[in-house]
């Protein structure tokens, strides 16, 4: 029986916030893992967001023609140059990985560490081919293009520069992804989660909540590849 008064607690914004911060209702058996995660996305969020909104200052000032997606980003079949085909297959991986990272949460917390260490495997190998195919779109750009941060051949010289950084960093973001991925599935083959064995790095004990917790992570990164892809790639 909670020894609370509700009588003696103060109504309206005051008493949410006081409730808040002396951690009675909110954060009541609320995993801290989780938790954290959620703020460190809230914080990317805002930071992903500034780069866009940068972006979109920038393309809607400039006195030079931007650049066309479909001219920028061709690839070239038997000859033929085929408007964002490789923007469309890398798009394709990354939205799988999205789905094959929530089978592996499902499995998790059904203890079934055969499937959720497939699946895992299976999105660190999306992500890493995502990563792969970036790289090729960089070197395309960069040695056969001539695309430049300072300036391009395509149009506006800021395209360069907004492209490099916001796709560089959101490719970052993924590398880091792909890295954990390799590490929790051989944690989840080996067993770690079953026996609650601590990491390298901390004294917790491991579960398959960090699953989900790395879930969250890989779900964040893809949704802003939609919001990148629509920016870069179909604006």
């Amino acid at each position: 029986m909670s020894d609370i008064n509700l009588d003696k607690l103060p109504g309206g914004f005051k008493g949410m916030s006081e409730d808040i911060g002396s951690d009675q209702t909110t954060f009541k058996g609320v995993n801290w893992g989780k938790a954290m995660m959620w703020i460190f996305l809230l914080s990317d969020t805002f930071v992903f967001s500034c780069f866009l909104v940068a972006y979109m200052k920038v393309r809607a000032s400039v006195v030079e023609p931007w650049p066309y997606p479909s001219e920028v980003f061709a690839l070239e079949v038997m000859g033929v140059p085929v408007p964002l085909l490789l923007i469309a297959i890398m798009t394709f991986v990354l939205i799988t990985s999205s789905g094959t990272m929530a089978l592996a949460v499902k499995y998790g917390y059904e203890k079934n560490k055969k499937m959720c260490g497939w699946f895992v495997l299976l999105t660190a190998i999306g992500g890493l081919t995502f990563v792969g195919m970036q790289a090729f779109e960089w070197s395309k750009l960069i040695f056969h293009d001539g695309v430049r941060p300072w300036g391009n051949p395509f149009g506006a010289e800021q395209f360069g520069a907004f492209f490099f950084m916001i796709t560089g960093f959101h490719g970052t973001h993924v590398s880091i992804g792909v890295i954990f991925l390799f590490i929790f599935a051989r944690k989840v083959f080996r067993g770690d989660f079953d026996t609650g064995k601590r990491g390298y790095f901390t004294t917790m004990k491991s579960d398959y909540v960090s699953i989900e917790i790395l879930g969250l992570y890989w779900h964040f990164v893809d949704l802003v590849w939609v919001f990148i892809f629509a920016f870069f790639y179909l604006w």
